[in-house]
């Protein structure tokens, strides 16, 4: 007992210790800015709101720029769309050499998935279900861009989503509340830790709220969802994101209960700060407070004090705030101390990144030469892209394929750098990506031949390819006819020993404004696929795609799809080693796969109808279903092949009753009976049967990815509590209920082993 108590004592001491330490932190910071905003005169405060985009300017012209004029003049806190070290050293050099109060600036960039080194889109990323993985993505994102003066970026996108025709589920971590709040908390860990160097940035969490439950799929639409829905299954990643300390949050385009997110004091005020206890900055997205008006709540001076009023501190590009907030203080429509507020949150968020100490702390031309698109970081974009891509099918072990012979190579995405990087890659260098042509070519080597043709355009509609190949991606649209290309595929594909086929998405057919209605392969790709199938050679899908399409007919009709989303700045080179086997393909979906648009939205944890389906039936009369196709997806959440074969024992529980506190290890044995070492994600669900509020069929609660050598069991533990069974009730009030629960694992949503426990109070 005695050592006890001495251990007991030594801890609080720690305690004590560490709780002082931080408290002195927070002490010193806020005595330095209230300092400083005592010195700053009103039009400086609201300076430090407005977040202007940088534009095209010299370093030579950054002094005598619009910018460089507004920043001398305390007019401008932040800057983004700015990339290379030399500008952003010029122009924070003005703000702190040659403003009154020399007032360090921010500077943000749009770094989603890697700066010049790209990692798979987030949609991909997720599905690697590798947390490691997630996390050193973001923190060699951080390494990168801090490297080139970055100090911020905007990301994480922790969106939930549930409709495929969102472009911006490419942007996202998927339908999954749990899993999503796994891979929130390891971005921002990545980005910005405890901000311990200039290697660390600061994250900014978006879109809050709701955005990926736009009504349609149409971005920037209507949202509208009950509160129990938002708490139990939107809200979760951003809180995650908010626990683990990210600094900033942007808000979102979509209303929140009617009333624009930018304008929403209940999300930004009540929920964000008050009972999530959010303590950094809130920023618009691009031109929110100017869309309020759109929205109908009223002019510039009227949204942009209702945003000010909501809980927003920082103006992204509108300048609503540096136009109109005087006015509405003097009008007496908002307050000195609203404004104050706003300014101490972005004044602290420089201060937690030690700009005050060190302005130039971002901006060391030597690191930008060393630490940017290394070999070390190219490598492990490599491998963190090869487990991200998701075997669909693999019928008669098509695939690995064998280092020898002819391939054909055919498609529109099989010579294609400048697409590898998918959407949102804005930092970059699209050609210096490697294409698939070039991986595969690479991988043979002299062992055997790589034939290529591109075979057809990415679309029949010039109009529509146009659309889908911007911001320089384009495709070389090849201006031969749709006959003359094919003849050219054909001739190869008959030469050949086996066909691989780069088809799908170009990188911008998803992303920000690039939704869609038709979710299949666009139709002249889909008629080519079917020419080079009747060749009777072995064809292989490589499938680009930055969300699930509806691969129905493909899945019945080709014998290999693998689906690489888009892979990053190696996403060739990682789709040769999984093509040829150099690497195990271990991603698992973390969207659902419909049949069709008609099915969407079509999620996993759904709620549970009272007249459901009966097992093993796809339509029955005066039961919810379709006449024309089953409830059923074509690819289920958490599914994916590999070149081993897994087989899973029967469930175990350590016991079937439970009570209070006690936790439960529901264990199973997973055995590789293949032929190679792979990697298998094992997925925990829980379902609670009876509760005082209609629960989902299953959730996802907890996963383990691990490594089983050819032969080998491992048996696989997961410890339940009482905490995994929470949930938001009719009253909001997070807490679980006692009564009967099936306990489910397996290695995906569809397909699990089961039992059942009660648990009581």
């Amino acid at each position: 007992m005695k050592h006890k108590g001495i251990v007991l004592l030594y801890l609080l001491i720690i305690f004590s210790v560490i709780k002082t330490g931080a408290q002195t932190g927070d002490a010193k910071m806020n005595a330095f800015i209230s300092g400083l905003m005592q010195k700053m005169t009103l039009e400086e405060k609201i300076g430090q709101l407005n977040l202007p985009s940088a534009g095209e300017f010299t370093t030579g012209t950054a002094t005598n720029s619009d910018i460089g004029k507004n920043v001398k003049e305390g007019k401008v806190g932040g800057l983004f769309n700015i990339k290379g070290v030399e500008k952003i050293r010029a122009i924070q050099k003005v703000a702190v050499e040659n403003s009154r109060l020399k007032i360090p600036m921010l500077f943000g960039m749009d770094v989603i998935h890697g700066y010049e080194t790209t990692f798979p889109i987030p949609l991909g990323l997720s599905c690697t279900w590798d947390m490691k993985a997630v996390e050193q993505s973001a923190r060699i994102a951080a390494i990168e861009a801090s490297a080139d003066g970055i100090c911020w970026t905007f990301s994480p996108m922790v969106d939930i989503a549930r409709d495929p025709r969102w472009g911006r589920v490419s942007e996202g971590n998927g339908e999954d509340p749990y899993l999503g709040s796994q891979i929130a908390k390891a971005m921002v860990k990545g980005y910005q830790g405890n901000y311990s160097s200039n290697t660390n940035i600061m994250a900014c969490v978006k879109h809050f709220a709701l955005y990926g439950a736009a009504e349609a799929g149409r971005d920037y639409n209507t949202v509208d969802m009950s509160h129990l829905r938002m708490y139990n299954d939107y809200f979760p990643p951003y809180k995650a994101a908010v626990d683990a300390g990210a600094g900033s949050v942007m808000a979102s385009f979509n209303v929140v209960d009617g009333i624009p997110a930018t304008g929403n004091r209940w999300l930004l005020t009540d929920v964000l700060r008050k009972q999530w206890g959010f303590k950094g900055f809130v920023v618009t997205d691009y031109t929110g407070i100017n869309e309020m008006i759109e929205h109908g709540m009223g002019d510039l001076q009227a949204v942009s004090a209702l945003a000010l009023k909501a809980g927003v501190d920082m103006d992204m590009v509108g300048e609503g705030f540096l136009k109109t907030l005087k006015k509405s203080l003097d009008e007496k429509k908002i307050t000195l101390t609203e404004i104050n507020a706003a300014c101490k949150s972005v004044l602290e968020a420089k201060y937690k990144l030690g700009l005050f100490t060190d302005p130039y702390k971002y901006c060391n031309a030597q690191r930008a030469k060393t630490e940017i698109f290394t070999p070390e970081h190219r490598n492990i974009a490599r491998k963190i892209a090869a487990e991200s891509f998701v075997l669909l099918k693999n019928e008669q072990q098509t695939l690995p394929l064998k280092k020898s012979g002819k391939i054909a190579l055919i498609g529109p995405l099989a010579d294609a750098a400048n697409n590898m990087a998918g959407t949102w890659s804005v930092a970059t260098v699209q050609d210096r990506s490697v294409s698939v042509l070039a991986g595969l070519k690479q991988a043979l080597g002299n062992n055997g031949a790589v034939l290529y043709a591109k075979g057809c355009n990415l679309d029949a509609d010039t109009a529509f390819e146009d659309r889908a190949t911007m911001f320089g991606k384009t495709l070389n649209r090849d201006k031969r006819s749709a006959a003359e290309m094919k003849k050219e595929a054909l001739k190869i594909a008959n030469e050949s020993d086996v066909i691989v086929a780069a088809m799908g998405e170009s990188a911008e057919m998803s992303g920000e404004s690039a939704s869609r209605t038709d979710l299949n392969i666009p139709q002249i790709q889909r008629e080519l696929l079917k020419e080079l199938l009747k060749t009777g050679k072995p064809v292989v899908l490589v499938l680009f795609t930055g969300r699930p399409l509806t691969l129905g007919w493909e899945n019945k009709n080709v014998p290999a799809i693998l689906n690489v989303w888009f892979g990053g700045s190696e996403a060739g080179a990682a789709i040769a080693d999984v093509l040829f086997g150099t690497v195990n393909p271990s991603g698992k979906l973390t969207m659902t796969f419909p049949q069709n648009v008609g099915q969407i939205p079509l999620y996993y944890a759904h709620l549970n109808t009272g007249r459901p389906l009966e097992e093993g039936k796809w339509f029955q009369k005066f039961r919810s279903n379709y006449l024309d196709v089953s409830n059923d997806p074509v690819y289920p959440f958490g599914y994916g092949l590999s070149y081993s074969n897994f087989s899973y024992g029967d469930l175990k529980l350590s016991a079937t009753s439970l009570k209070g506190t006690q936790s439960l290890k529901a264990s199973i044995a997973v055995t590789n009976s293949g032929k190679i070492d792979g990697q298998e994600t094992v997925q925990l669900y829980i379902r609670d049967k009876v509760a005082s509020i209609s629960r989902p069929v299953k959730e996802l609660k907890g996963f383990q990815k691990l490594l089983i050598k050819a032969g080998e069991t491992k048996t696989v533990t997961f410890n339940i509590t009482p905490e995994d069974l929470k949930f938001y009730n009719s009253t909001l009030k997070y807490d679980w209920e006692q009564g009967a629960f099936d306990i489910m694992i397996g290695g995906n949503s569809r397909d699990v082993k089961m039992a059942t426990v009660n648990w009581s109070k």
